[in-house]
């Protein structure tokens, strides 16, 4: 990939940008938080502002970074390491794919060394996400392991058999098995956790944080609530619990069409249902103290389940349509009962239910160690574009980037002129800078993220 390629996006879960490698300590633990959490890339040469002040001594730094990384890391990691040369300034590249170990720092053992990556920032991993990479490594899911202490008695039989009968299916001790609501426990049938978090009888004592708290607020702050809910049913059915509360405090208008009407939510409620199956399906039970929310707010409406995306994925892998299934028992019976539809469609689900009803297109966050999907009830927006501006953007589809003179060319304008109109198009987000220095008189412009003009 071209450096302007790199240069054209901001730091996050799966890039970093480094002005040299004094920080020796600090690379590493990016290398490693990378590593365990999604992949990503790390540029030395690049300052905080995204200027290519490149690296003096390239081969030397690549020498010792390769040193350290093999030194320092547990178990052996060996990055892609990479030398690029923009305008006679060498920046040191290095690629980091993502793979169960986990990895940790050498000098502070497998207990407080382990990093990963949240949003732009390495943290240190607690036990438990910890455990949770090792499971992923063994290819086990948590709703998959086993409650040894319970008996066939910690699951309601009547409400999965109800639930199952409404899709003209008999659920036996040998389908419980195959769905991984038991699982064989040597000789033993046991529940799995998936099991209890589905169709406990007693749930709520075994997982108590196993609730999804709605909350509707006055305003668009948390200052006040005007009405709340604790929903503690059993999985499947909790999803039509939630819609019925989401319904109860959103606007609902009327579509005439003829003599006939329908209801127009101020929400499409397949991006609603879909929202909320994702979150109950991919929140990470293991995580004590979080619980599943919903908050309703005058103009949005945010869904937040616990947990990151699954180890080896970002929000931009999520959008293009990959999927991890974080608990394998439970999206098994949801399939079972229709409630998904398709594995790893239900994000682009949402924004193609959003663009259909012209809506804000709907934000995917990471925030701290949850998830989370905000709806807006706002109409989008559409950025208006001068022809010049259109101009330019088809430019740098084709060529990629383009200086100042050029731009002037293209526009057939004073290069004063160009400059102007380049500084509007940089405030509006649609290009940005690519420079060695705040003076530079050969820095170009690029398009500020070409997955967004694609």
């Amino acid at each position: 990939m071209e450096l302007t390629n790199y240069l054209q996006q901001e730091e996050g879960k799966t890039l970093e940008f480094k002005e040299n490698c004094y920080s020796l300590k600090n690379i590493i633990k990016t290398v490693i938080a990378f590593a365990n959490t999604s992949g990503g890339t790390l540029l030395i040469g690049i300052s905080d502002n995204k200027e290519v002040v490149g690296i003096d001594e390239p081969l030397k730094d690549e020498q010792r970074l390769s040193s350290a990384f093999a030194d320092s890391i547990k178990p052996l990691l060996i990055p892609d390491i990479s030398i690029i040369t923009y305008r006679e300034r060498s920046v040191i590249v290095i690629c980091v794919h993502h793979s169960f170990a986990p990895f940790y720092l050498a000098s502070e053992g497998q207990e407080k060394g382990v990093y990963i990556r949240l949003g732009s920032t390495n943290r240190q991993a607690d036990l438990d996400t910890i455990e949770s990479i090792r499971r992923w490594a063994r290819n086990t899911a948590y709703d998959e392991l086993p409650c040894p202490d319970l008996n066939s008695e910690a699951i309601d039989f009547r409400v999965a058999s109800e639930l199952f009968s409404k899709r003209s299916r008999t659920v036996d001790n040998k389908a419980l098995l195959a769905l991984g609501i038991f699982t064989e426990q040597g000789k033993t049938v046991v529940p799995t956790i998936g099991g209890v978090l589905l169709f406990g009888s007693d749930r709520k004592r075994f997982f108590p944080d196993a609730i999804i708290r709605c909350a509707r607020f006055e305003g668009i702050s948390k200052t006040r609530f005007i009405d709340q809910l604790d929903i503690d049913v059993n999985l499947p059915e909790s999803v039509e619990s939630v819609i019925q509360f989401i319904r109860k405090h959103i606007l609902v208008g009327l579509s005439i069409e003829g003599i006939h009407s329908s209801e127009l939510p101020q929400y499409p409620l397949k991006a609603i249902r879909e929202a909320v199956i994702n979150a109950i399906v991919h929140a990470d039970y293991s995580i004590k103290g979080m619980n599943i929310r919903i908050s309703i707010y005058d103009d949005r409406i945010e869904i937040t389940n616990p947990g990151l995306l699954p180890f080896g994925m970002s929000v931009e892998s999520a959008l293009s349509g990959m999927s991890k299934l974080r608990n394998r028992v439970i999206g098994r019976v949801f399939k079972e009962l229709n409630l998904i539809e398709q594995w790893g469609t239900g994000i682009a689900r949402i924004v193609e239910e959003c663009d259909a009803a012209h809506l804000r297109p709907p934000r995917f966050e990471e925030i701290g160690t949850a998830f989370r999907v905000t709806l807006y009830a706002g109409k989008k927006i559409d950025l208006k574009l001068d022809k010049w501006e259109v101009h330019l953007i088809e430019y740098l589809k084709l060529k990629n980037e383009i200086l100042t003179k050029e731009a002037a060319d293209l526009w057939e304008v004073s290069e004063r002129t160009a400059r102007s109109r380049l500084l509007k198009m940089i405030d509006k987000g649609l290009i940005t800078e690519v420079k060695t220095s705040p003076t530079d008189p050969k820095k170009v412009y690029v398009l500020k993220n070409r997955s967004l003009h694609a």
